[in-house]
């Protein structure tokens, strides 16, 4: 018997290419996208879920006087679409300590790095300039510390001579595209779960790195 679709709120800040692997693959999942929220009025990703007839808000984080206070609106707004799971895809805002408790274990990130390498900003530049063999992203489950929750799952692509930025982004975007509806199926599907800040998969603590999603899988 088919389990009852989770719903998901998907929270982004730009173009939502994340947010479209996983409209894309919503059915195959099992997840319902009940609403999708930028604090970025022009966001491209609001015209994928209005594309995709998802609801849409914006909450606009220069209306509010304090992160508190643009945090506690946020989360009124996430709340009214009933989420089973919080997704940040894209969502450029650090968020306060009291949003990522209120959410502990039921919000997903994904980031462009091999955390914990390169967590924040410029990481494909960063990881140029370090003459890295190896980059990647990472989906990991949202804890007050900046890119620090427990990882749920990476994949790799190989650094070669001839990478820009440029490159780089889109060879790691197109795992993304893989990583993260598989991540939130695991979700969905009551095998993933975060727990004393640690993850587990069907009952097994993940491995530091989470599992491990090499460039020659086609998984």
């Amino acid at each position: 018997m088919t389990k009852k679709p989770i719903n998901v709120v998907v929270v982004i800040s730009g173009s939502g290419s994340n947010l479209q692997a996983l409209i894309d693959q919503a059915t195959a999942i099992n997840i319902n996208i009940t609403g999708v929220i930028s604090n970025i009025a022009s966001a491209y990703g609001l015209t994928r879920a209005t594309n995709a007839n998802i609801p849409t808000e914006v909450v606009d984080h220069t209306q509010f006087a304090d992160r508190d206070t643009f945090d506690t609106a946020l989360m009124a707004t996430i709340d009214r679409y009933q989420p089973d799971l919080v997704i940040l895809a894209g969502f450029m805002r650090i968020l306060t300590p009291a949003f990522t408790k209120y959410y502990t274990g039921r919000m997903l990130n994904i980031h462009p790095s091999l955390l914990p390498k390169y967590r924040g900003l410029h990481t494909h530049r960063r990881a140029l300039e370090a003459g890295d063999k190896e980059h990647g992203a990472t989906v990991h489950f949202v804890t007050e510390e900046l890119d620090g929750g427990p990882n749920v799952i990476q994949a790799i692509v190989p650094v070669v001579k001839m990478d820009t930025e440029a490159s780089l982004m889109e060879k790691v975007q197109q795992k993304e595209h893989k990583i993260y509806p598989q991540a939130v199926a695991w979700f969905a599907e009551g095998k993933l779960k975060m727990e004393d800040n640690k993850a587990f998969l069907m009952g097994e603590l993940l491995p530091p790195t989470g599992k491990r999603l090499s460039d020659d899988d086609n998984e």
